[in-house]
């Protein structure tokens, strides 16, 4: 077993569950032992991400709605903070299981930042009437967040199943976000 490998997961799972403690104790040759607990759940896991950039505001934005949607229960969490480097670092989940491939989740995710942002630069006078809406990569450079979706029937695409495809998860987490 690859201790960094299994400690890497179960420090993951700890921030996706707050509260959640984790221990793992290694008990061949060195005896190496991890404990994890993260109470702030997501903002942690975004403040452990951006621990060696520099924010570009202080606080950590986060939030959790509950409904119903496509008659099953979801749940949609995100926390997310912009920091001064020029790369995104999204990561997603659906029902704790990391989906590299994004997903409906990330799409909503995506769409409701761009959209809310340009409205923003709008009302405030940074884009003119004559502007050209800012696109979403650009919304999103420096963006560390985690999007993590709770349903109770979740639909992979693809063989490996790194991929949400849910359709109405979309829209769900766009009107949360």
């Amino acid at each position: 077993y690859d201790f960094d490998l299994i400690a890497n997961r179960f420090r993951e799972t700890a921030f996706l569950t707050r509260g959640l403690r984790i221990e793992l104790t290694d008990e061949r040759g060195e005896g190496r032992h991890a404990a994890y607990q993260f109470d702030g759940g997501l903002a942690d896991y975004v403040a452990h991400l951006n621990k060696t950039k520099e924010p570009i505001h202080k606080k950590i934005v986060s939030f959790v709605k509950e409904g119903r949607d496509d008659n099953m229960d979801v749940e949609v969490e995100v926390a997310m903070q912009w920091n001064n480097s020029y790369a995104e670092s999204v990561h997603t989940y659906a029902n704790n299981v990391q989906t590299p491939g994004g997903g409906t989740h990330l799409s909503g995710l995506q769409a409701a930042l761009t959209r809310t942002i340009n409205v923003y630069a709008r009302e405030k006078g940074y884009l003119k009437e004559k502007d050209e809406n800012l696109q979403g990569t650009d919304v999103r450079e420096g963006l560390a967040a985690i999007v993590s979706v709770k349903l109770g029937e979740p639909q992979f695409e693809g063989q490996t199943k790194d991929k949400l495809g849910n359709p109405s998860i979309k829209g769900f987490v766009e009107n949360a976000t």
